[in-house]
């Protein structure tokens, strides 16, 4: 729609993701490294499902993204919604398609790892009690 710069973020876990949507040709840098290059198979076409949905419109934009923090699958969650979030800037009629192909390309999921108990090793399991 318009030549100006999109800023988006996204969060997963530890993650955060800041991407940038420019005019351009398609490419796609995640920490100055090529998508194609990109760690795994798995998390480039978990990365690239924004893309996919919203092909003609991807073609005709560049994506800087910069990363830290958390893992590769908390990495590559947070960079999909940044992406998504950036498409749905630029072009409004995308968030119908988003919303139902699936939630989280959208909205942040803000589930986090449970805190560890008082005067124990793990979140949840129990001293084991002897009375022997």
């Amino acid at each position: 729609m318009t030549n100006k710069l999109i800023q988006t973020k996204g969060k997963r876990k530890r993650a955060v993701v800041r991407a940038t949507l420019s005019p351009g040709k398609g490419i796609i840098k995640i920490n100055g490294i090529n998508l194609n290059n990109f760690s795994t198979d798995i998390l480039r076409h978990r990365i690239s499902e924004p893309l996919l949905l919203a092909e003609e419109i991807a073609k005709k934009v560049d994506f800087n993204i910069t990363v830290n923090g958390g893992g590769v699958n908390g990495q590559a969650d947070a960079i999909r919604l940044a992406i998504a979030r950036a498409l749905v800037e630029h072009e409004p009629k995308l968030k119908k398609t988003f919303d139902s192909y699936d939630r989280l390309l959208l909205v942040a999921d803000i589930r986090r790892k449970e805190a560890c108990k008082p005067n124990d090793s793990k979140a949840r399991a129990k001293r084991q009690k002897s009375y022997r």
